[in-house]
């Protein structure tokens, strides 16, 4: 018997046991992923068998064959894809089938190149979109969304990808179709066009190749399509260049960090950001420059900025870090168009007015993620920032408060306001001098927050050893601790949340784990 007649042979017998799989319970569910794993087992056979398969059997297939590197049906997956879209981030979740979901790991390196191998088969093989093939379906691919990608900043893995890997990937196929890999015209059905969108991740070193493969996909059968743009340590007119080759109907983020901008800088580059009129994510990390300068250029800068920030209509996260933005936050807040539901300020030097204004603005009643890390909260600033808290309580779901000189009595003055945060699911209190006692009695009174999932707490202050008072910053992030007494800590902590019906929230010191939501995800 040949191979192909023994692979038809096996897919009829699961295509006839498919109806009685598919009434089955829930519970039953991962009989039909095992199923679909047996028929990959033999690929040369599986891939025979595709046009025999039904289309809505692809998108398990597809996650099965991700999941176990089966390259030559992943390959052929993509090459006769039967939908419009292919979604990573749709297709590699978890699911009733299967509850792994890939996306939260770094991806296989071999299975990402096979999709690309798909992909780049199916540009140089037009007649696929023609429908002439046995084995293609009738709807052809019009998207391939490879975003959402994992990019947790470890180091390079040559088994796995990440988002520079993927882009990276993309944009050498498209600089390939502009030099001789297309299809010939005049001999060939042009192609329809793919649209790839992906995140960007943009520096000195990858820049060039980058924006020439942009300016390569406007008129490649390959579009590159960015949705999040990061661009790390670029001069301005770098950053100027490539914000003017991406598809302004498509980028919904833009991230520009380690560039040193400077109040004039970031005057020269936001008209070409506000170019994108429905950006949702802006953020501006280490943008030095201070708002509250005399100079005349200063505030003349500073007023460009803010008549250029009115234009964005779309915006509902903004992140402005390591900026000094005191007694200035009601001016820059006042000319947004929209309520944010993310907002960002790290180690900005707020003042207790800038606190009051935000507590009393629009956007408090709809913000979903606040950061405050690295503002001073224990001196005037505590009761606007119970104010603050009180004002966002209700939609509040991500607070971040690293670094904010929150001791014991801090803590326990504001723990009324904050439990009332009801919705609350993260919560980072890391470098603040906080004792076992005050992490005790956090644990008990955020009892009644139902959703609290994770709750990143620093070292105690009685764990180290000859502490100064009250403890800088500095010191508790670099001194070492007692290692014995910070295990018993843990231990108590641990059996404090089992006690409580709690075994389910996490409880960590670890600040550069991947626990802080994005705001997209939230």
């Amino acid at each position: 018997m040949t191979r192909a007649r023994s692979a038809h042979l096996f897919i009829e017998a699961f295509l006839a046991i498919l109806p009685w799989l598919s009434g089955r319970s829930s519970t039953m569910h991962t009989l039909v992923f095992l199923s679909t794993r047996q028929v990959l087992q033999c690929e040369p056979a599986a891939c025979q068998a595709l046009p025999l398969l039904p289309r809505e059997l692809f998108p398990l297939l597809f996650k099965v064959a991700f999941m176990d590197k089966k390259t030559d049906v992943l390959r052929e997956l993509v090459y006769s894809w039967p939908f419009p879209l292919l979604s990573f981030q749709q297709l590699l979740q978890e699911c009733a089938h299967c509850s792994r979901a890939l996306l939260q790991e770094r991806l296989s390196t071999e299975s990402m190149q096979a999709v690309i191998l798909g992909l780049t088969a199916r540009l140089h093989n037009p007649e696929v979109e023609a429908g002439t093939q046995p084995s293609c379906r009738k709807q052809a691919l019009r998207v391939l969304d490879m975003t959402g990608l994992l990019d947790d900043g470890v180091e390079q893995d040559r088994g796995t990808m990440n988002v520079w890997d993927c882009a990276a990937a993309v944009a050498r196929i498209c600089i390939a179709q502009q030099h001789g890999g297309g299809v010939e015209p005049g001999l060939a059905p042009v192609p329809v066009p793919v649209e790839v969108r992906v995140d960007l991740r943009v520096n000195r070193a990858s820049y060039t190749f980058l924006r020439k493969a942009l300016q390569s996909s406007a008129d490649s059968p390959l579009r590159i399509c960015c949705r999040d743009l990061r661009a790390e340590d670029l001069p301005i007119h770098n950053t100027m260049a490539l914000l003017e080759v991406l598809d302004a109907g498509c980028l919904r983020r833009i991230d520009l960090r380690f560039n040193n901008l400077g109040l004039r800088g970031l005057s020269v580059i936001i008209p070409h950001v506000a170019h994108f009129h429905h950006l949702a994510s802006l953020r501006l990390h280490y943008v030095h420059g201070d708002s509250r300068q005399a100079s005349v250029d200063g505030l003349d800068n500073f007023r460009y900025f803010l008549a250029q920030m009115g234009r964005f209509i779309c915006l509902r996260e903004l992140s402005i870090g390591s900026s000094l933005l005191s007694g200035r936050l009601d001016q820059l807040l006042s000319t947004l168009k929209r309520p944010l539901e993310s907002l960002e300020l790290g180690f900005c030097a707020l003042l207790p007015e800038d606190l009051h204004f935000l507590a009393q603005s629009s956007h408090a009643a709809h913000l979903k993620k606040l950061d405050l890390s690295g503002n001073d909260l224990s001196g005037d600033q505590l009761t606007p920032f119970q104010d603050l808290l009180q004002a966002v309580a209700a939609t509040l779901l991500h607070l971040e408060l690293t670094e904010c000189h929150l001791a014991d009595a801090q803590l326990l003055a504001t723990l009324p306001t904050l439990t009332r945060c009801a919705s609350l699911r993260y919560l980072c209190l890391y470098g603040n001098p906080l004792s076992t006692a005050g992490l005790k009695e956090l644990l008990q009174d955020s009892a009644v927050q139902a959703e609290l999932r994770t709750v990143v707490h620093p070292f105690p202050v009685d764990c180290y050893e000859g502490l100064p008072w009250p403890p800088p910053v500095s010191i508790l992030l670099k001194a070492s601790i007692n290692e014995e007494k910070f295990a018993r800590v843990e231990a108590e902590l641990h059996q404090l949340l089992l006690a409580s019906g709690r075994a389910h929230v996490l409880w960590t010191t670890d600040i550069h784990g991947r626990l802080a939501a994005d705001y997209f995800s939230l």
